[in-house]
């Protein structure tokens, strides 16, 4: 396809198990054998565990769309970051040096197409008051899973740049996805009419005892 930027998947999955992996060990693309406890299993298999909530996220959008076009378009932003993530964990799931021009990844473009989310869905925002807690729908608190997720992915991903090379975009594209993340959580409240939860000191047991 003319203006392609990536490779196409080349993949046969006919066979699920293959007692290879019995040991603790798992192969990188380029078939370098690795322990499963690897920092880069663990860095890619969290950003798997990302996509998964996005995926919950994006059915509780779903049974939202119908009512609501920002809450649509919020589901289908967030299918495209699911890809972008398989695109993420592909340049991680391949030993540096094993990666050709066209493998799959994160870029500078998508970096600044969340940047641009953040800031039109922000600017429907009324300024926090406080910090604000998951919750007020299921939604909402959806999104707050994929910021804590996210945001351990990146740390993962921090630790693993420390011992071996690691693409910079990979590290600013979750930075901004787990803001993005916070700022949906919010935009869903307010296209909603739901209150948000914000954190009161006051509320806790030892500050009510104290009364």
């Amino acid at each position: 396809m003319a203006g392609q930027t990536f490779n196409e998947p080349k993949l046969s999955l006919n066979r699920i198990y293959t007692r290879r992996g019995d040991l603790g060990e798992t192969s990188l693309a380029g078939g370098k054998r690795i322990p499963k406890d690897h920092p880069r299993i663990r860095a890619y298999g969290t950003i798997d565990e990302l996509s998964a909530f996005i995926g919950a996220a994006c059915v509780s959008a779903q049974d939202l769309a119908s009512g609501h076009r920002e809450i649509a378009r919020l589901g289908a932003i967030l299918l495209r970051v699911q890809h972008e993530l398989f695109n993420l964990g592909s340049i991680l799931a391949a030993s540096p040096g094993d990666t050709g021009p066209k493998q799959p990844t994160v870029t500078a473009a998508d970096v600044q197409q969340l940047e641009t989310e953040i800031d039109q869905a922000n600017s429907q925002l009324e300024p926090l008051p406080s910090f604000v807690l998951p919750g007020g729908c299921r939604l909402n608190t959806d999104l707050h899973i994929c910021r804590t997720v996210c945001r351990r992915a990146e740390r993962l991903i921090l630790s693993l740049s420390r011992q071996e090379p690691v693409p910079p975009e990979t590290l600013r594209y979750l930075n901004r996805l787990s803001d993005a993340f916070f700022v949906w959580s919010r935009q869903v409240c307010a296209v909603l009419g739901v209150t948000e939860t914000l954190w009161c000191p006051i509320e806790s047991a030892s500050a009510r005892s104290s009364d």
